[in-house]
């Protein structure tokens, strides 16, 4: 037995000698969905007792008040919120979200290991505890180009990691269903190390599930609707319902919760743009959400700490008990959840501190735009007089997309876009290997009817992705993104109206998030300009990429048929 662990244990029996104790506050129990009045002392920022405590080496008052677990988000990609680590904590730590799991797989499709190595090492610096799953497919699948390859032999060492705790979501499920030999050696050295392993379940069958469970992948944040829901439950899966920028999922889910299934479910966030995210936070905003929408608040608590506790085996997480880490909020209503005190490892927290000291960015993960010329012609669709295309379709609220059958416009041979019917260009770029590799197609939903926009957050390959009602202008955006090393831009008329530079691997900044904050808001405003809808298009072109979620998306090898899992002609054969 250590000295820390005796020390914890003297405490515990005379709490007088504690670090903090917490008067009068009822504590929420997530346990038993109860609340009780009752002093919560702790010591090397460790609960070590629930009780009646009169004194302490530092008391704090929370009479009238409730005493809840902070918030654990329980999926998450940082590289979404396109600041580092660092920055993500200092804007998120504000809202009460002291934990959070995350996917490292978008800089790791840009950059291999040396983008985990970046994160985990900017992670040490943060407030928020970042613990990481590492990412199961890089790449995410065989049909685009992306930066790097990572094999088992490759993750394996990251298993020992302190902040690793576990396989990243599963979204290659092929692999899964044939037993394919490079995936299960990544499962299963993951689970032979006591660690869990995500999946990634989007528009599979039960009988798809059954395969994932029985593979020992026992979660997922995919599922969209409350049958979805609930065969997962059914079949032992863990449900993370997501409420995040793209994907909001949380009112469809609810109908599936009740007080006897509830701790099969947990709240994550997915993908979240920073200025939301800033603003609202994540889990936080997804259990007021909730409760707002009549669930239990205690329910709502438990879903947002202690089930992702349990969920990713974080046994010292999510709950205000002895033994547990006292990652502790103190909230004024149980319904509204604002933090009024946030308590991390048993220091109280000034959200109004100064920037954090931040990990510099390695060469190899800031120089990562390598792109071929690309020229008009590269970008036409041919398609004959009269001719249907298949024409991806946004769906507003939702990463899933229609499949639509269409007439368009044609001239000379070519498509043409088409602002009245609202049937858009849309090019993606191979950017890492400067392989020339594009894939064009056509899409509708985006509302924009000026312009163009490019990016280079084209998850997951992260590839250069851009939209627009004219060549020109993609060409203009393209080129444009291309000469700040990647990040978001609007051009109209061959003008640059508004720019976002990443040059983090073309999908983070280096900036602080405040300023990266605003630019965003100057992009918004801009797009405004071009665009009638409110819906954030960015967001939604980061998603048309992503080649496995329904149901047809664009890869820089052609459009994409998420049903079939492969490619499709634009055209529809005559």
């Amino acid at each position: 037995m250590t000295d820390a662990i005796k020390k914890l244990i003297y405490t515990a029996q005379h709490p007088d000698e504690a670090d903090l104790i917490i008067q009068n506050g009822m504590i929420v129990d997530v346990f038993s969905l109860e609340t009780f009045k009752a002093d919560v002392a702790v010591k090397d920022g460790v609960i070590v007792g629930i009780g009646t405590y009169p004194e302490g080496k530092k008391v704090l008052d929370a009479s009238g008040k409730y005493v809840i677990p902070g918030f654990i988000d329980g999926h998450i990609h940082i590289e979404s919120t396109m600041v580092t680590p660092s920055e993500f904590s200092r804007a998120l730590i504000k809202h009460g979200v002291t934990t959070v799991v995350t996917d490292p797989h978008e800089i790791a499709n840009v950059a291999g290991t040396k983008g985990i190595d970046y994160m985990l090492k900017d992670a040490s610096r943060t407030d928020i505890d970042i613990l990481m799953k590492l990412p199961s497919c890089v790449p995410a699948t065989p049909f685009e180009q992306n930066g790097a390859t990572l094999t088992a032999d490759d993750l394996r060492p990251y298993l020992h990691k302190e902040k690793v705790i576990g396989l990243a979501e599963v979204m290659d499920y092929p692999s899964v269903l044939h037993a394919d030999d490079k995936m299960m050696a990544k499962i299963a050295m993951t689970t032979e190390a006591g660690l869990t392993v995500d999946g990634h379940a989007a528009g599979l069958s039960n009988e798809a599930l059954n395969v994932y469970s029985t593979a020992g992948i026992r979660n997922d944040h995919e599922a969209v609707t409350a049958e979805e829901a609930r065969a997962r439950v059914q079949r032992g899966i863990h449900v993370l319902v997501r409420e995040g920028s793209a994907a909001k999922d949380l009112l469809s889910i609810l109908p599936a919760i009740h007080e006897r299934n509830s701790t099969r479910f947990s709240l994550c966030t997915d993908d979240k743009h920073l200025d939301e995210l800033a603003k609202e936070g994540t889990v936080n905003y997804a259990a007021r959400l909730a409760i707002e929408q009549g669930l239990n608040p205690l329910i709502a608590i438990q879903m947002a700490t202690l089930n992702n506790a349990v969920c990713h085996g974080l046994q010292n997480k999510g709950a205000v008990a002895p033994g547990y880490q006292a990652d502790l909020l103190i909230v004024e209503s149980i319904e509204a959840l604002f933090p009024e005190t946030i308590i991390k490892n048993g220091r109280i927290i000034d959200v109004n501190q100064a920037e954090k000291e931040r990990a510099a960015v390695p060469e190899a993960v800031k120089s990562s735009i390598n792109l071929k010329k690309i020229t008009k012609e590269a970008l036409q669709i041919p398609l004959n007089t009269g001719q249907e295309a298949m024409v991806i379709g946004v769906v507003p609220g939702r990463i899933i997309t229609n499949k639509i059958q269409a007439r368009v416009k044609i001239e000379d041979g070519f498509f043409v876009p088409d602002i009245e019917r609202d049937q858009l260009k849309i090019v993606v770029c191979e950017r890492h290997h400067a392989t020339g590799s594009i894939g064009a197609g056509i899409v509708s939903g985006l509302g924009l009817k000026r312009g163009a926009i490019a990016s280079t957050v084209a998850h997951d390959s992260h590839n250069l992705v851009a939209a627009g009602t004219n060549d020109e202008d993609i060409l203009a955006a393209i080129e444009a993104v291309e000469n700040m090393q990647g990040g978001l831009v609007i051009v109209d008329g061959g003008r640059v109206l508004a720019a976002v530079p990443l040059c983090v691997g073309g999908i983070m900044s280096e900036k602080p998030y405040e300023e990266v904050i605003q630019e965003l808001h100057h992009l918004h405003e801009q797009l405004a300009l071009l665009a009638e809808e409110s819906q954030n298009i960015f967001m939604i072109l980061s998603f048309l990429c992503l080649p496995v979620i329904p149901s047809l998306k664009l890869t820089d090898k052609g459009l994409f048929d998420v049903d079939s899992f492969c490619h499709i002609e634009v055209g529809i054969p005559e």
